[in-house]
């Protein structure tokens, strides 16, 4: 359900992503340490206007760099949204080894990596239409940086870290299509 264009600003493309986080990963419970990092506001939101893969893989560099050079109590992660490139999810999930050769590149391998979201994300073997598929789905195709201590630290912190894959499924099929939907629509501001 991605909409992007000229007529979307960059700051409501942000705005969709933070309800996007508010509601669905945050109100749904899909990622237990995202809470603590939004009301913090130790979350870097950035819109790419990158058009090629190339344009992108730049602006990845820049935003790891940043990411490294900034103390964790200022920023945490950063989601770098892309809405004008990748939008093909087989792309974006091509892409997705560039992006973890750059991490390499730039020597953050065990400091720093590399989530997704995408609005077509579909997990090997299921469906499209698979519910379960929208634990990581989000309104824009996005590259979330992050940083592996703060991983570390929050997996410790939560004692059923390794379940939350399996009730992120149990969330999504007991929420269902309809659920899904509506909650779409409040993100896009629809509702």
């Amino acid at each position: 359900m991605s909409t992007t264009g000229p007529s979307v600003s960059d700051e409501e493309i942000i705005a969709r992503t933070r309800r996007w986080l508010e509601h669905a990963v945050i109100g749904l419970n899909l990622c237990p340490f995202a809470k603590a990092v939004h009301v913090r506001g130790q979350v870097r939101y950035v819109v790419s206007h990158a058009r090629d893969p190339e344009e992108l893989l730049a602006t990845l560099h820049a935003e790891l760099e940043h990411l490294a050079d900034t103390p964790p109590e200022r920023t945490d992660t950063t989601l770098l949204i892309h809405p004008e490139v990748l939008n093909d999810f087989l792309d974006f999930n091509d892409f997705l080894e560039i992006a973890d050769a750059a991490v390499t590149a730039l020597d953050l391998d065990g400091f720093l990596q590399v989530a997704s979201f995408h609005p077509d994300f579909q997990f090997a073997g299921t469906a499209p239409d698979d519910i379960t598929n929208a634990t990581n789905r989000a309104p824009y195709p996005i590259l979330h940086l992050l940083r592996e201590d703060s991983i570390e630290r929050a997996v410790a912190a939560i004692p059923d870290a390794a379940d939350i894959f399996e009730k992120n499924m149990e969330t999504l099929e007991q929420l269902g299509p309809a659920g899904w939907a509506d909650l779409q629509k409040l993100i896009f501001g629809n509702k």
